[in-house]
């Protein structure tokens, strides 16, 4: 059955689980907050170019809605604006699009590809979240921000290029884009956010400037063999390096003062780390279950958490010179449960 209706700018068809057609009236500048949420069967609708305002959750939950033509004159896509439209395909955005709210195409599944356009200075964080289906996008270099749980969950997306001017990068902005092989972060960008469960990812180059590993960053990033950390980092996160099973060392630069705790939980194929005397404290379980650990170069000052090498089964050496074969011995010693003559 077909239901169709006229939008003239006043009308809220919210929850009307039959309209199928709508088309807006020429003269309407805006669609109001909320004005097609959960239209569940709507699948068309014809935008003039008169809109200049796509309000907040005006198409959250049309389910049906496959395609949709934004016009030229559309400054903003309020949030939530597609939140849910888990068959919509395709989408074009105009030009005149300067804003993308916050989670604007949250849960919009079969989105495979979208061009945003030059003039878009802001995505909202969580903008495209969940968008499972969608393989790639080119962010325009006008972006200076790229909004927390941006692209997060978007498990096709394999490639994606980040322009110079991008300067903060939020949390979880990539989380469980396990398509994703490679990324490159511009110089400039001093918060990377987080590529938590990017299980593709095998290479990682951190730019200049980052001062911290924040906690869970690559995080089960299993693929990662190649990590280059820039002399600026200071910190190394709780759980910064959980599960990034394939890389067999890393080198942490001088200055890098704490380790977090469980930072390279099941590393296990890493076989040897130097440790910089510039760091002071090793946080609880940090190298817990590096099986293949063959060799630890630490300052004998430096703060050891407790269980830090925990099962760290195949470790052999941890000193540096001969003024830290206490610290080897000890490391056998609580954590091995046995000890080696120096």
């Amino acid at each position: 059955m077909t239901k169709t209706a006229v939008y003239s700018g006043v009308e809220s068809f919210e929850d009307d689980t039959e309209l199928t057609e709508v088309t807006i009236a020429q003269g309407v500048t805006s669609i109001a907050n909320d004005t097609f949420r959960g239209c569940s069967s709507l699948k068309t609708i014809t935008i003039p170019d008169s809109v200049t305002t796509i309000g907040e959750r005006a198409f959250y939950g049309c389910s049906s809605l496959m395609a949709i033509a934004i016009p030229d004159g559309v400054a903003e896509i309020g949030r939530e604006a597609f939140n849910g439209c888990s068959s919509l395909e395709t989408i074009t955005i105009p030009d005149s699009v300067t804003v993308i709210g916050q989670c604007a195409f949250y849960e919009c599944s079969s989105l495979k590809a979208i061009t945003i356009p030059d003039g878009v200075t802001t995505i909202g964080g969580g903008a495209f979240w969940k968008c499972s289906s969608l393989e790639a996008i080119t962010i325009p270099d006008g972006v200076t921000t790229i909004g927390d749980g941006t692209f997060r969950d978007c498990s096709s997306l394999m490639a994606i290029t980040i322009p110079d001017g991008v300067t903060w990068i939020g949390d979880c902005a990539f989380f469980g884009c396990s398509s994703l092989m490679a990324i490159t972060i511009p110089v400039g960008v001093t918060a990377i956010g987080c590529f938590r469960d990017c299980s593709s990812l095998t290479t990682f180059t951190i730019p200049n400037g980052v001062t911290m590993i924040d906690d869970h960053t690559f995080d089960g990033c299993s693929s990662l063999t190649d990590i280059t950390i820039p002399d600026t980092v200071t910190t190394i996160g709780i759980g910064a390096f959980w599960g990034c099973s394939s890389f067999t060392a890393i080198t942490i630069p001088d200055g890098v003062t704490t380790i977090g705790s469980h930072a390279f939980f099941n590393c296990w194929s890493l076989t040897a780390i130097s440790i910089p005397d510039s760091v002071t404290s090793i946080g609880d379980k940090a190298f817990i279950s590096c099986i293949a650990l063959t060799e630890l170069m630490l300052s004998p000052t430096v703060s050891i958490g407790e269980d830090c090498f925990l099962d760290c089964t195949a470790l052999i050496a941890a000193a540096a010179d001969e003024d830290m074969l206490t610290v080897s011995f000890l490391l056998y010693k609580r954590w091995n449960q046995r000890s080696v003559a120096p």
